[in-house]
């Protein structure tokens, strides 16, 4: 199919452009008042975890994924402060496990099996779903809760099923929004507060 160029008024395009902006801005704002409280809750979890000689294994699909990758990747390294490597590991990465996992038993299964090889009682599963109803995250979450694990679960949409299986010791980050686009902003956004928190609880960043 060749699409042809329809010449869009370049001030429709502008505002266009600023209603992204407001509409992010505003789905954060909106998000401050029930989320703040079982973010910091999630940053005392994972710090803690961190300090007993735990780690937190991340994952998601798609935008997800991308985002489980960026939060490994700023404990790995670091976010604003110069600190100690922090053990985290995004699911999301090795892509021999993953194609031999998805080929030789199924998709659903490809962080489960990770989950189960590589995490033990006392880490964290940093699970990362925009609607909340991903299969394989779901299955990871599963695994999770049989080692013992703590889940710190990212979603919008009212949480869909994963919602409805976390326990009471896991915390639930629920972006109130229904944009696919805005919850993965606020994902973004969430990501950044966890890693500030934890650098902040560890070196008393100011």
């Amino acid at each position: 199919m060749i699409y042809r160029h329809k010449s869009p008024n370049v001030m429709d395009l502008i505002a266009r452009v600023a209603k992204n902006f407001e509409d992010s801005a505003h789905t954060k704002l909106n998000a401050v008042d029930a989320m703040a409280a079982p973010i910091a809750a999630a940053i005392e979890t994972m710090t803690n975890s961190l300090i007993n000689g735990g780690k937190i294994l991340a994952c998601g699909n798609g935008g997800s994924a991308g985002d489980a990758q960026h939060f490994a990747a700023e404990l790995i390294g670091r976010f604003e402060a110069e600190r100690q490597e922090l053990a985290a590991i995004a699911l999301t990465t090795d892509s021999s496990i993953l194609t031999a996992i998805a080929n030789d038993y199924s998709f659903n299964q490809i962080f489960s099996k990770q989950v189960r090889g590589l995490g033990h009682a006392g880490d964290v599963l940093l699970a990362i779903s925009t609607s909340g109803n991903s299969g394989n995250v779901i299955e990871a979450i599963k695994a999770a809760h049989e080692a013992d694990m703590r889940v710190i679960a990212l979603t919008g949409k009212g949480g869909g099923q994963i919602g409805e299986m976390l326990l009471d010791d896991d915390i639930h980050l629920c972006v109130p929004a229904d944009r696919t686009a805005r919850i993965q902003e606020t994902h973004l956004l969430i990501i950044h507060c966890l890693c500030d928190g934890i650098d902040a609880l560890l070196l008393g960043v100011e």
